[in-house]
């Protein structure tokens, strides 16, 4: 047995077997470890972990009385796994089982995003394979949204099984003869006004459907903590304003992807369903309407490659859906009132561009210096009271 510190976490790999001959001897060492690293938040990584008696788990019982919070335990065997169960273990402790792992190679890649890509894995199930930096608990969340959004009437997969898939992770969905919005866009353009007629559908029912507080993170709290993580690269009086603009926000129940858009959506038996939730939130309309502008109207025209990776068509056809979508979604015909509308969710979208690099996307922290001084002061600081205004505008 040892431990190590990782990520300022005891990490306590345990041995084979814990049992009547070896538990106290295992209590003294876990003890020591403790005693060692006193106040860490502590792991035990179960992976040798192969039977453990009554004996063992009260030594675990013994450790759980002496930390203000559930402890965790990696990697735990199927086995195990069940005498956690049968004993209430589970209701205790955070416990993660051990994950099986799976090869994606020769598999047909659906999409790829920020976050990661989909692959079929067969006729039943497809895997999203996650980037390697995504952790379990950022895996968990994205799982535990989609459970909720799911339970909530909104149309959603849920996940069965997470698998490791090399050094990355991997979510395991059961979807039946279904393929993404984008590539049943791009395969069936005379199907593409019906298609579009969904695609709001699903916007106006995430927008539309209410949930109780704490279902998701507000959004209004994921920018206050971006916009705090931005002090390498602002001033405090900067930083702020950025704050007070964030304050304009309207609070609202109803629910934001964030991340709208046709790579995103599972077509499965005509209907569709959403399969990527990393970044669900409590908020109201306009900021999904800002994310979909970035994705169906800015970045095409921009970074036209990276968009056809992502959303599963050519940029044309993106620029197509997303004018279609924003005049079915607004009730806007007139193609000048429509440019008009985009210059203002233009410059939302460069007040979110501005708080990204506070999310810890690598990419967005290389750029953060460019995007302060393009963005942030000749643009969004001097137009900070229009900001708020379109944000309290009841007409989005």
């Amino acid at each position: 047995m040892k431990g190590t510190v990782q990520d300022n976490k005891l990490v306590i790999e345990l041995d084979e077997r814990i049992e009547t001959g070896n538990a106290k001897e295992t209590e003294q060492k876990i003890m020591e470890l403790l005693s060692a690293q006193s106040g860490k938040e502590i792991c035990f990584d179960a992976e040798k972990l192969r039977y453990v008696s009554s004996a063992g788990l009260r030594v675990f019982m013994k450790v759980s009385k002496l930390c203000n919070e559930p402890v965790e335990i990696i990697h735990v065997s199927p086995e195990v796994y069940d005498i956690f169960e049968v004993t209430g273990f589970t209701q205790l402790f955070k416990i993660r089982k051990q994950l099986r792992e799976i090869s994606v190679e020769g598999c047909e890649k659906l999409g790829e995003g920020g976050n990661g890509a989909v692959y079929r894995l067969d006729e039943d199930k497809i895997v999203k394979v996650y980037r390697p930096w995504m952790k379990q608990e950022e895996i968990d969340k994205e799982r535990s949204f989609a459970k909720t959004a799911f339970i909530n009437g909104i149309p959603s997969v849920i996940a069965y099984d997470t698998v490791k898939v090399g050094d990355c992770l991997g979510v395991v969905f059961e979807l039946l003869r279904s393929d993404t919005l984008g590539h049943a866009m791009r395969e069936n353009p005379d199907q593409l006004e019906a298609y579009v007629d969904q695609y709001v559908a699903l916007a106006k029912t995430l927008h539309s459907t209410h949930v109780s507080a704490g279902s998701f993170t507000r959004i209004q709290d994921v920018m206050h903590d971006r916009a705090d993580h931005l002090v390498q690269w602002c001033t405090p009086e900067e930083i702020a304003q950025l704050h007070d603009i964030i304050d304009t926000i309207p609070d609202a129940d109803t629910v934001t992807h964030n991340d709208l858009h046709p790579g995103n959506i599972m077509l499965q038996d005509g209907e569709l369903v959403l399969i990527d939730m990393p970044e669900v939130t409590m908020g109201p309309p306009i900021c999904d309407l800002i994310s979909i502008y970035r994705d169906m109207i800015s970045a095409p025209q921009k970074n036209s490659a990276l968009m056809e990776q992502s959303v599963g068509m050519p940029s044309e056809m993106i620029l197509r859906v997303g004018r279609l979508f924003f005049k079915k979604y607004t009730g806007i015909t007139d193609d000048a009132e429509l440019e008009a509308y985009f210059k203002k969710l233009g410059l939302l979208y460069a007040f979110n561009v501005t708080l990204v690099p506070g999310s810890g996307s690598e990419r967005a922290m290389q750029n953060a210096n460019f995007i302060m001084d393009n963005l942030l002061r000749p643009i969004v600081l001097p137009n900070a009271k229009a900001i708020g205004a379109l944000f309290r505008a009841e007409r989005h």
